[in-house]
């Protein structure tokens, strides 16, 4: 079974993204903790990790940009998922090293749709 670890402060988004992740048969892990994540990656080894943008302390694009700099990390998929939906959101998401961007509020074929094209 393929994992994901989810990344965002929100109690409420992350229960949304858990129960549809665990109706398509995929594993979640979770941490409302942006500065927790390598610690996450380091126990789960997650196929995937969707992320929130706008977080304390440490935002996903701050997130994304040191993971994929990281030569352990560097080749787990990363999906923003953001309610910022403007082009230039977007073309930030890829400069920092998103692999994908599914924009607040997501159906459950647009979540899953952009989630199967790095994890089967």
């Amino acid at each position: 079974m393929k994992k994901i670890l989810i990344v965002d402060d929100s109690p409420a988004e992350v229960r949304l993204l858990q129960s549809v992740l665990d109706r398509a048969g995929y594993s979640s892990v979770a941490t409302h903790d942006p500065m927790r994540i390598e610690q996450m990656i380091d126990v789960e080894r997650p196929n995937l990790i969707l992320m929130d943008v706008v977080m304390p302390q440490r935002n996903g694009f701050q997130a994304c940009r040191e993971l994929k700099g990281h030569a352990e990390y560097s080749r787990i998929p990363v999906i923003m998922v953001s309610s910022k939906n403007t082009e230039s959101d977007r073309f930030w998401a890829t400069q920092q090293g998103a692999d994908g961007y599914v924009v607040k509020p997501f159906t459950s074929e647009e979540l899953l749709g952009t989630v199967q094209k790095f994890v089967r």
